[in-house]
């Protein structure tokens, strides 16, 4: 008996031969096995979304990743030939007493709106979640960056390095056992490392290290960038994290030495990203927002209602008003910014003979589909960084971190997101 993907492959030159329609045939090859897929050896640019856990923890009926196939077909015709997603390493490997629970409650916690994840109550099965999806994205040919950020139910339990490479390397041989180790174009051990995950030991690590020279960590909240979270640039910080980094990624190569492993990082004073650089990551994924630039954000309201997101919305058309003029006022000299931090990263990838790009971008950090907001920065800054991207050489890049259909209006401007991913894989 063959296996679904050895079919596939025998059956692609057939169906070719046939003379089926253009579409069945571009699926159908497209569904064969890569030989050539890291993102260190694949020198064609890939257009990234990034799923994070929403694939799955908005799959009930009735939610956006209700119908993946809908979805995934939905991505392909926007043009995106890759995705960046939690697999959930923590949760699909045995528990601290051998054993597999493949059963996870997440809870819906309050009545504000969900940005990313579960929007209500639900219950996650990631292996069967993972056996159902993974299969979808190989028949259209999706590149697949396998990710984590590490929160859900019992990751507290993840604890010091062999804990952390013993959850990945059994999520890698759960896929490999299941036929679903294809089309890897990265693996991302840990989003937006050292700090904004939800990897509790990590951070604590750090902040002992902060105490003991007197100083407040503040490190706490997951998904949520500061800024200011504490000071970890110090040379004993410096030296745990990126030392943890190449550890783990020197364990996991050995085991799987066809697959690339990163960790996707992010601008951050607090614990600088460019040390990560020199390390053993395959590739450097450095997330920026102009958001991040006080000519945008400067007394604007955005941290206080929209990033933390605020009990009332009452304050959301001010601070759309107030973002608006700022862009306009300031445009110049924050494409000038950004130019420059995209040269730096550009500037580290050939000085490390790594491949670049970004995951996450552009405009602004977080952002809701709400009546008193729009999405005209968020568009206008893709547009940019598309084009900066090509310019400084990136591999891979997004049009924004809110390619999710969750967010409606921007999902539904089809013609958009194809202009800018045909700009991207030029």
């Amino acid at each position: 008996m063959i296996t679904r993907r050895e079919f596939v492959r025998r059956t692609a030159g057939t169906a070719l031969l046939a003379g089926v329609a253009e579409g069945t045939v571009q699926r159908t090859l497209a569904a064969a096995p890569r030989t050539v897929c890291g993102v260190r050896a694949l020198k064609k640019s890939a257009a990234i979304a990034m799923w994070d856990f929403s694939w799955a923890l908005r799959h009930d009926p009735g939610c956006e990743f209700a119908d993946w196939d809908k979805v995934l077909d939905s991505l392909v015709e926007r043009g995106y030939n890759a995705i960046r997603f939690d697999v959930f390493p923590p949760l699909v490997a045995t528990g601290p007493d051998g054993r597999v629970n493949d059963s996870h409650y997440f809870p819906k916690n309050g009545k504000k709106p969900v940005m990313w994840g579960n929007q209500f109550t639900t219950t996650l099965h990631p292996r069967q979640a993972l056996k159902e999806f993974i299969p979808r994205c190989l028949d259209r040919g999706i590149l697949l960056g396998l990710s984590t950020w590490f929160f859900g139910p019992g990751v507290e339990k993840v604890e010091g390095l062999d804990s952390f490479v013993r959850v990945w390397d059994e999520t890698l041989r759960f896929l490999k056992d299941n036929d679903l180790l294809h089309n890897i174009y990265y693996v991302d051990l840990l989003n937006e490392y050292p700090l904004f995950s939800g990897f509790k030991w990590l951070r604590g690590q750090m902040d002992g290290d902060i105490k003991v020279r007197g100083e407040k960590a503040k490190a706490d909240g997951v998904h949520e960038w500061k800024e200011k979270a504490g000071n970890y640039n110090n040379e004993t910080s410096r030296k745990f994290y990126t030392g943890f980094a190449n550890d783990a990624i020197t364990r996991l190569q050995v085991k799987w030495p066809s697959l690339d492993f990163l960790f996707s990082l992010t601008f951050n004073g607090s614990a600088d990203w460019r040390v990560m650089a020199p390390t053993k990551i395959a590739a450097l994924d450095a997330h920026y927002w102009f958001v991040m630039n006080p000519l945008l954000s400067a007394k604007a309201g955005y941290w206080e209602n929209i990033h933390k997101l605020a009990d009332s919305d009452t304050e959301f058309p001010k601070v759309q008003e107030a973002l608006l003029k700022n862009w306009t006022m300031h445009k110049p000299e924050l494409i000038e910014w950004m130019d420059q931090q995209m040269a730096e990263v550009a500037t580290l990838g050939r000085k490390h003979n790594k491949p670049i790009g970004n995951t996450e971008g552009w405009g602004i950090i977080n952002w809701l589909d709400h009546p008193s907001l729009t999405w005209d920065i968020i568009k206008e800054a893709a547009e940019i960084c598309v084009g900066l991207g090509r310019k400084h050489g990136y591999r891979f890049n997004c049009t924004s971190n809110f390619t999710h259909p969750q967010f409606p209006r921007l999902w539904a401007d089809v013609a958009w997101h194809k202009q800018m991913t045909a700009k991207i894989r030029g």
